[in-house]
């Protein structure tokens, strides 16, 4: 099993720290572009100086990079650059949590949960604490029930006011139509 985890956990070759400048590549892009061209910026960048096959851009350089949008990345980032054994590179903000794979953290509850079971630890509840969660299951269907009530009585009297006051139906309103006027006066007469 040693042999196994060993594999899976590729070891970096090569760590360094690099301030990427990003604003010669992304002033030649037009505005709605330009975060865009900063991330293949960065990607270039990191490629050329460490030699990698592949690029990986962490969360938290990611999140700086669009902090301001996609018309207004910032002018250079520090970043934190590890290369593994196959030539991927991880790209990541300077000062940023290390995050670990998920793969890893699911298996640490796997194993937490086995352990658990076989100790044959379980929790056990006390009295008080079964009967709170009772009278907060009581408590709820109360409230449900209650919230029901008020619905019906809201339609009934919705009924009741329909039914005082039917709808009248109007036939609808004719337009009246204008009399031309003249507004010029006519020619005066000749005599």
């Amino acid at each position: 099993m040693a042999k196994k985890d060993e594999k899976k956990e590729k070891k970096s070759v090569l760590e360094r720290v690099y301030n990427v400048p990003l604003r010669k590549k992304y002033l030649k892009a037009p505005n709605w572009k330009r975060t865009n061209r900063a991330v293949s910026a960065l990607r270039e960048f990191v490629k050329k100086h460490m030699k990698a096959t592949e690029v990986k851009i962490g969360k938290y350089a990611n999140l700086e990079l669009w902090k301001h949008g996609i018309k207004n990345p910032p002018h250079h980032i520090k970043v934190n650059c590890k290369k593994d054994e196959d030539g991927i590179v991880r790209v990541e903000l300077i000062g940023a949590p290390e995050e670990k794979p998920k793969k890893v953290a699911k298996k640490e509850k796997e194993t937490e949960i086995k352990v658990k079971d076989a100790l044959g630890e379980e929790e056990e509840k006390t009295e008080k604490e079964v009967k709170e969660e009772q009278l907060e299951k009581k408590e709820k269907e109360i409230k449900e029930e209650k919230a029901e009530q008020a619905k019906e009585i809201q339609k009934e009297e919705i009924k009741e006011l329909k039914k005082e006051r039917p709808r009248v139906h109007h036939p609808p309103k004719q337009v009246m139509q204008q009399k031309r006027i003249d507004t010029h006066q006519s020619a005066p007469l000749q005599k």
